[in-house]
């Protein structure tokens, strides 16, 4: 085993205000996540990151937060996503896709 190798990582997340879709949906990201990174295949590499993000969108969208605000008649939650989709497409152009460990 590498250093910092774990065979499981435990995540804890207080659920106490979310809806049991949104548990769901999170547990659904986190496995699919987990495919991703460590799938061997090409197909499942590339559909499985696009219904990770696709996903998330769609978790976005049942913040609570976005619930009913709008801004110039656009909800909230579909502003969010859209400046999310401006940083990351930014990062990739200049190629600095976060990474938090090397």
């Amino acid at each position: 085993m590498g250093f910092g190798k774990k065979n499981k990582v435990m995540i804890e997340i207080d659920a106490t205000e979310m809806s049991d879709s949104q548990i769901r949906m999170l547990k659904t990201i986190n496995t699919m996540l987990t495919n991703v990174l460590t799938t061997e295949e090409e197909g499942e590499f590339f559909d499985g990151s696009a219904e990770a993000l696709r996903m998330c969108a769609s978790l976005i969208k049942q913040a609570h937060f976005a619930n009913d605000l709008q801004f110039d008649g656009i909800p909230y939650a579909d502003q969010a996503l859209e400046y999310s989709m401006d940083v990351l497409s930014e990062h990739m152009i200049n190629s600095k896709v976060v990474q938090y460990d090397n």
